[in-house]
């Protein structure tokens, strides 16, 4: 019992942790801050999706644009490559093929279309199949042992006779100018007729196109959210990247080779953990591809007038709730302020107190409640004043009724007869227990004593009554040491032995034994009062707990009425978990259990003296 009461403290300890918080603020300011930030974050919901929706169409437009951009961009280096395939056309079919070499035209012709072109075209050079000059513009000879076949772009060229080839940027070093310079070059070349006098025999045509003409076509490119464009072949090697130093000198990467697989289209990955979008778009001819490359992070909105404009619309909106909701919380708790005021005055103990009644139906109703409730206190402390006192004679009457008259005069003629036949030494015993039973009976009121002292009491109850009845029965008392100290109901086991006497004993035709044994097994303190007596059937045992059976005995004992007011007495001081249990079968004897809380009699005095100083400073403060 101790134990639950100690744990339903400790959880409402915690629930009230928990509440202390809200419980220092006002009903006002609890229902503002529940409004305001029910609102608040309502908002930012609502914010947040719009947020991403409008994001995921600005980050749709981005790559709607982007992939515009992209489409324009091929188109211009289709163009740009396109202008040179058409030269390539035109130096062969217009001055190379059919003509013959030998002469000076040729190489008037080869200048002239060089002249019109030379923003963009570094040499022009007609090699024969064994890899010998046989014409170059601007005039530029071989360098000494420099074997042209060895070349890539030459062997291209007559490996596939009927195709123009694109290498990638390079630096040109066949030529042996005067400026002592290399410029960054891609080549394009193609098998050729070479006609020389009357035979005619395989060359290669050599247009190195400079490689700023196309960095510049490309480098004013840029996409949307900070992306970029470069230029791969379809192996996968760079032709051109706005970062290409950084990338051959290994400070940067490209995923250039992936993107080589890739056929044209929209594509997203993950490159060095960042997630990217991915345009490829394919140029003509050449077989090369146009990749645009835009970081996922960032696609939002950024700009400092989207940023301001949604922090004022947040301000707004949350301002107009702050006074909204502080009126409403106003209009709801003005009333309840007043109510509680006068529910501090009832606290105080001013019961006739006016309680305010206003407001909404709930707290005009909840007014008049409390109003009902003030006056039904008044009278219910008027009534428990009156019960009270009503209880404390009840209880009175109940103990003195313990003690039999019958008993008490019995016990004076016991005495008179020992001394008139000079027992004198058993009569002192008589009158000692006698004594001895009433100073416990009394016990300067208490309800509880130590099961010490009950065990005493009835110890000297049953040596009285042996004596009277001449030794008539025997009896045996047996508790363990632990149970001494703990707290037992006062005249609890002598309307109980009584029992066993007169009822179970006194018509007995040979010797009678009764057993009063304590022990404890956990949380409980267990007496058992056994007889071997005539014992009762279990429609009487029965009818000793309801007050139906009848009286059998004119003596005012063994009629069920100490059975009944023990086991009420125990419920209702301990609970009704605890009582009083029989076990009895016609000439079997007769079993009856006790059970109460294993509690230390200290502990309960104090918990029944601080009850009582309650009850009486009640009563002062009332007075």
């Amino acid at each position: 019992m101790r134990e639950k009461n100690n744990k339903e403290l400790e959880q409402m300890a915690r629930e009230g942790q928990g509440a202390r918080l809200l419980s220092r603020m006002g009903i006002r300011y609890s229902i503002f801050i529940y409004f305001t930030v029910t609102a608040l974050i309502a908002i930012v919901l609502i914010g947040l999706s719009l947020y991403d929706r409008f994001s995921s169409q600005l980050t749709e437009a981005i790559q709607e644009e982007n992939q515009i951009l992209m489409t324009q961009v091929n188109r211009s280096v289709d163009a740009y490559l396109r202008n040179i395939m058409r030269l390539s056309d035109a130096l062969y079919y217009g001055v190379v093929k059919n003509k013959d070499i030998s002469e000076d035209a040729i190489f008037d012709k080869m200048k002239l279309l060089y002249d019109n072109n030379d923003d963009a075209v570094e040499n022009i050079a007609l090699f024969s199949r064994e890899g010998e000059l046989l014409k170059a513009v601007p005039a530029a000879r071989l360098k000494a042992n420099e074997m042209v076949t060895k070349e890539t772009w030459f062997q291209d060229a007559l490996e596939k006779t009927e195709n123009l080839h694109f290498s990638i940027p390079h630096v040109q070093y066949i030529f042996d100018n005067m400026e002592n310079q290399y410029r960054w070059v891609f080549s394009v070349s193609r098998a050729v007729e070479v006609t020389k006098g009357a035979s005619v025999s395989q060359g290669v045509l050599l247009i190195d196109i400079r490689y700023s003409s196309l960095e510049q076509l490309l480098n004013s490119v840029t996409l949307g959210n900070g992306g970029y464009v470069y230029l791969i072949s379809n192996e996968g090697q760079i032709i051109y990247h706005p970062r290409a130093q950084l990338i051959d000198a290994g400070r940067a990467q490209e995923n250039h080779i992936q993107a080589s697989q890739y056929r044209d289209g929209l594509y997203q990955e993950s490159f060095q953990g960042e997630s990217r979008y991915v345009i490829v778009k394919s140029v003509g001819y050449t077989g090369w591809k146009l990749v645009g490359v835009t970081p996922v992070r960032g696609m939002s909105f950024s700009g400092l007038k989207t940023r301001l404009f949604i922090v004022f619309i947040i301000a707004l909106i949350l301002f107009i709730l702050s006074v909204i909701n502080y009126y409403i919380s106003s209009r709801i708790t003005n009333p309840i302020h007043e109510l509680e005021k006068s529910v501090q005055e009832l606290e105080e103990g001013r019961l006739d107190t006016k309680v305010y009644v206003g407001g909404s139906y709930e707290i005009r109703h909840l007014g008049r409640s409390i109003t009902s409730m003030a006056r039904q206190i008044q009278v219910l402390m008027d009534d428990i004043v009156a019960e009270h006192e009503s209880k404390r004679k009840s209880e009175f009457n109940t103990l003195q009724s313990q003690i039999n008259p019958h008993f008490l005069y019995n016990t004076l003629d016991i005495i008179v007869w020992m001394v008139e036949n000079e027992k004198k030494s058993e009569a002192v015993k008589v009158v000692t227990a006698l004594a001895r039973f009433f100073r416990i009976s009394l016990s300067k009121g208490k309800s509880i004593i130590r099961v010490r002292d009950e065990l005493e009491h009835v110890r000297n109850y049953l040596m009285i009554q042996q004596m009277r009845f001449k030794n008539k029965f025997t009896y045996q008392i047996q508790a363990e040491d632990e149970v001494m100290e703990l707290a037992s109901l006062k005249l609890m086991l002598q309307p109980l032995v009584e029992n066993a006497i007169y009822h179970g004993m006194e018509f007995m035709d040979g010797d009678g034994e009764i057993l009063v044994k304590v022990s404890r097994q956990e949380e409980e303190l267990r007496f058992l009062i056994q007889d071997n007596g005539l014992g009762m059937p279990p429609k009487r045992v029965k009818s000793l707990f309801s007050g139906q059976g009848p009286v059998h005995s004119g003596r005012g004992s063994g009629s069920g009425i100490g059975v009944r007011n023990v086991n009420e007495r125990i419920k209702l001081y301990f609970g009704e978990a605890y009582g009083l249990t029989i076990q009895s079968e016609p000439d079997e004897g007769t079993r009856v259990y006790i059970t109460l809380p294993a509690l230390p009699y200290q502990e309960l005095l104090e918990q029944e003296n601080t009850a009582k100083e309650r009850r009486a400073s009640h009563g002062t403060e009332k007075a």
